[in-house]
């Protein structure tokens, strides 16, 4: 009876190690996309998310049938890097789900330009922002994500 516990226990404890090590490996991939976003125009942070998602790779904004591909998102970037040099994507809560990684983070940046039609005036924006990763094979194959962009332009209005 005591191997037969003993065994049990050895067996959860290696499972509860291998989860968590899936889990902290799952963070680290996903972290990688938020380090592109606070570093828009890094060419090594764009090569290392380019290495963390699928070669498939979906981003998706809204129900419309449109998503974009890792190379469209990371021409965005380098739009933003210019646009936006401050931009700071800050990473408040991240929780792994086994094949999904669940982040609330906080996007802030002040535009050098109209943003969206909104000439800022050098006003900055500081919004919310939930993404949900998709895990496979140990890199992201899909992104669902909100910004409050609406919050944003409403912040360089001066409203």
């Amino acid at each position: 009876m005591t191997n037969l516990k003993n065994i049990i226990a050895g067996t959860t404890l290696a499972i509860a190690t291998t989860t968590s090590a899936a889990f902290a490996d799952n963070k680290a991939t996903v972290q990688k996309f938020y380090d592109l976003l606070s570093n828009p125009g890094s060419q090594s942070h764009a090569t290392a998310m380019k290495e963390g998602t699928a070669a498939n790779w979906e981003s998706i904004a809204d129900y419309s049938g449109k998503t974009k591909s890792i190379d469209a998102f990371l021409g965005q970037m380098g739009g933003f890097s210019k646009l936006i040099p401050d931009l700071n994507w800050a990473v408040e809560d991240m929780i792994d789900a086994g094949d999904k990684v669940i982040v609330r983070s906080r996007a802030t940046g002040t535009p050098v330009a109209p943003f969206f039609g909104v000439d800022g005036q050098g006003r900055s924006f500081d919004i919310l922002t939930i993404d949900i990763h998709h895990i496979e094979n140990g890199v992201i194959a899909k992104t669902y994500h909100v910004e409050d962009w609406a919050g944003a332009l409403q912040q360089l209005s001066g409203k």
